[in-house]
């Protein structure tokens, strides 16, 4: 068995943070239904690319759902979602603070519906204090949880994360929360709300930053690449592009010095961690001179030979084919019916006896509608109208 098969996840969530917390769960073996308005997730468009008729956007991030469109402004299609609630383990949604409510889907119905259920709920802001009514965007949270302030190079403008982390990072907080109200529910029989949200991720990721802060009430400064507390620690240029050395304490900055056996680096203003922060700028631009002498490569060989971390810059294309990523299976393929194979990332937690596994394909819109209300005891005649009250889209494609 899977960790979390028998566990049943009502899905209401979209774009990014929800679906990624989703799937994650889905992973381990927890039954997700995704429940879709008549138009569908939007990153369901967000292309090109498209793979076999899905953009790449909305295929990294739903494997392992089912899919079932239902109205939820049409009173019908709250009660099937009640229905649905009533054998479920978790909600999960990500609409704006209030935005269930109006839908007369809340907590209270919820918890009326069935005591042992938890929701979860992924805001921008959370549910209370003065920001909660704001819409919450990833480079939002970015900006207003200090993340932009301190990345980038020193003196130029504020630069987001390359990809989206505080959505990511709430999705991870969501089912870190999910599985922990999981485990209290065995103690108590009842469910609870859980509220997570995209700046409270912003924030708890400072650690050491807000550290600095509260120690000095200095606000920190971006540093590129580098690390306000530790010297020599970020990305240096070499002759044929950029790598990474990683001195994380003064024994490993004395290997480092035998190995480049240059006497100026044996200085004792260089002598401590300490020292070596005092000093930064100095060092640091003797650093820049050596390694434009030789290549990347040659760099990461001596020094990692030496045992001191130390590693390449990689682009995706060197990320994504390293023979070490493809032994950890962190890209994975999976077959379709129809169409061509598909690509994905894997299941970056490895459990020895019970591994998560990719099972299947995101689901196509309305994939499972038909079949989800059967087991919920509808026949066809029913479905058939529900699908013209506009309640469902009864059309069921084939799957992948």
């Amino acid at each position: 068995m899977l960790p979390l098969e028998g566990i049943k996840i009502i899905d209401l969530t979209r774009i990014l943070s929800g679906p990624y917390c989703t799937m994650t769960l889905a992973d381990m073996g927890a039954e997700v239904i995704k429940i879709e308005s008549p138009s569908g997730d939007d990153t369901r468009k967000w292309g090109p690319p498209f793979i076999n008729e899905e953009s790449a956007y909305y295929t990294s991030i739903n494997r392992n759902k089912k899919s079932i469109v239902l109205n939820l402004k049409e009173e019908k299609g709250k009660e099937i979602l009640l229905e649905l609630v009533k054998n479920a383990d978790v909600v999960v949604e990500n609409f704006r603070p209030g935005t269930i409510n109006r839908l007369g889907i809340g907590y209270e119905t919820l918890k009326a519906t069935n005591p042992r259920i938890i929701l979860c709920s992924i805001s921008g802001f959370g549910q209370t204090g003065s920001y909660a009514h704001k819409p919450g965007y990833d480079v939002l949270a970015q900006g207003m949880g200090g993340l932009m302030s301190v990345t980038g190079e020193k003196g130029k403008a504020p630069v987001k994360a390359g990809y989206s982390l505080a959505d990511i990072g709430s999705g991870m907080w969501a089912a870190f929360g999910i599985l922990t109200a999981l485990w209290e529910r065995e103690r108590s029989n009842t469910g609870q709300w859980i509220d997570a949200s995209l700046l409270d991720t912003m924030i708890s990721w400072q650690t050491y930053l807000a550290g600095n802060y509260f120690a000095t009430n200095e606000d920190p400064e971006p540093l590129g690449a580098a690390h306000p507390n530790i010297v020599p620690y970020q990305v240096f240029e070499a002759s044929d592009g950029y790598f990474i050395l990683a001195v994380g304490n003064d024994k490993l900055w004395e290997a480092f010095v035998d190995t480049v056996n240059i006497e100026e680096f044996r200085d004792e203003k260089f002598a401590t961690n300490s020292k070596r922060l005092e000093h930064r700028e100095l060092l640091i631009s003797m650093l820049d001179e050596l390694f434009k002498k030789k290549t990347v490569q040659e760099w990461v060989t001596l020094i990692e030979n030496a045992r001191i971390p130390c590693g390449p810059v990689n682009k995706f294309s060197d990320v994504l084919t390293d023979p070490h990523v493809l032994e950890r299976e962190m890209v994975i393929e999976m077959t379709p019916q129809t169409g061509q194979p598909v690509k994905m990332l894997g299941i970056p937690v490895k459990l020895s006896r019970t591994p998560g596994k990719a099972r299947s394909l995101p689901p196509r819109l309305g994939e499972h509608t038909e079949i989800i209300l059967k087991e919920l005891g509808y026949n066809i005649g029913e479905i058939d109208q529900l699908s013209k009250n506009g309640v469902i889209n009864s059309f069921e494609q084939q799957p992948y």
